[in-house]
């Protein structure tokens, strides 16, 4: 059985890798490892693979940026030739970027079997890019993962055959449990190594780049105000995404923020940093007071070790992270925000459950339901 497994961005690998260091148990597999370049991230390095615990890719195709319409289209086109080639009995795609409906598309136009891992989640916000690919590819897939049980409801609703849909728990939480036991034998960065020893017991992080957040003057400007303020009682670690340091660049924001001196011991303020790696950001806030940010992602992480995390978006199509984890949404309120960070650090914290499945095993689940449903 060959089974192509899509990538276009550093987290889809983060999902992609437990599914793919569990095929490699099966000798009936053949499993390929394609990376479409949509996002080139200086980060992945032959180390991030190894990080990860999994070969290099077996194709790139380096597709590039471009607007979502150009990246699509060639992302499409590429892939295409790579089918026609290859032959594959199934294209395994994961999340909700370009990538995820461009090769969703082509395996269906060439009638392969179509597999989305982290289906059915919705924010119902279609304003948003990743709503609209989620809603496409699970229009045309054939075997639908779900990470939640509101996952599973959602696709039910939208008419999905029940017997298509498969809670198994999410790999991403697979990931974060498989970096975490192997994180004290990593080799970290010698900044992160820094930051950490002069942090105090208390300190929160902070990840903004949703273009809602940071590409409105007066939304980011009040962030960042509210932020520094809070940033006065304790630290905020940012690691900060290119695009979004443009932003505050251009709307003469910086002042807000204080950048990391080493041998500095930290007592406040918004302490910007270069993006990290997955394993130096995950050193980290592993063990920080409080998350604040606008990621799916870290909603979950955060929520599988129990870690408060406020989220700076009106909406998230992860509701199981509000409803059982420690999650709250705050959206741009900011007095709001400044009240939730008020409770952790009175130690009224969310407390909040592990969903589910969200054990580390659903990458095990997913793999004998591929071998007992497509053979």
């Amino acid at each position: 059985m060959k089974i192509m497994l899509v990538a276009g961005a550093r987290p889809n690998f983060m999902k992609i890798a437990p599914i793919l260091r569990e095929m490699d148990q099966y000798r009936d597999i053949d499993a390929l490892l394609v990376h479409t370049g949509q996002h080139y991230d200086k980060n992945m390095s032959d180390s991030f693979f190894k990080d990860l615990g999994i070969k290099e890719p077996d194709y790139s195709l380096e597709c590039g940026g471009g607007s979502h319409a150009e990246q699509t289209a060639k992302i499409m086109i590429t892939f295409e030739k790579l089918c026609v080639k290859e032959k594959p009995d199934i294209v395994l795609v994961v999340g909700d970027v370009n990538s995820t409906i461009a090769a969703g598309l082509v395996a269906k136009k060439l009638q392969i079997k179509l597999i989305h891992v982290e289906a059915g989640l919705r924010s119902k916000d279609r304003g948003m890019p990743e709503e609209i690919n989620r809603l496409a590819t699970d229009a045309i897939t054939d075997i639908f993962f779900t990470t939640e049980k509101n996952g599973t409801e959602n696709l039910i609703r939208e008419g999905h055959a029940e017997d298509k849909i498969h809670f198994v728990g999410h790999v991403m939480i697979d990931n974060l449990f498989y970096q975490l036991s192997r994180l004290n034998g990593r080799k970290l960065s010698d900044q992160v190594v820094a930051l950490k020893k002069s942090l105090p017991v208390n300190y929160f992080c902070l990840t903004l780049h949703r273009p809602s957040n940071v590409d409105n003057k007066e939304t980011i400007e009040k962030l960042l105000t509210a932020l520094n303020e809070i940033s006065m009682k304790t630290p905020i670690i940012f690691p900060c995404h290119p695009r979004t340091k443009k932003m505050i660049e251009n709307f003469g924001l910086l002042h807000l923020l204080t950048e990391f001196k080493n041998n500095v011991n930290i007592k406040q303020g918004i302490i910007l940093l270069e993006p990290l790696g997955y394993n130096d950001f995950l050193y980290i806030w592993k063990d920080c007071q409080g998350m604040l940010t606008d990621s799916g992602g870290l909603q979950e992480e955060t929520t599988a070790l129990q870690i408060p995390c406020l989220t700076i978006r009106k909406n998230t199509e992860r509701p199981v992270t509000v409803q059982e984890g420690s999650n709250v949404l705050v959206g741009t309120d900011v007095d709001l925000l400044k009240a939730e960070v008020e409770k952790i650090l009175r130690g009224e914290r969310k407390k909040g459950r592990i969903p589910e499945f969200w054990e580390g095993d659903a990458s095990k689940r997913i793999v004998k339901t591929i071998l007992s449903a497509c053979h």
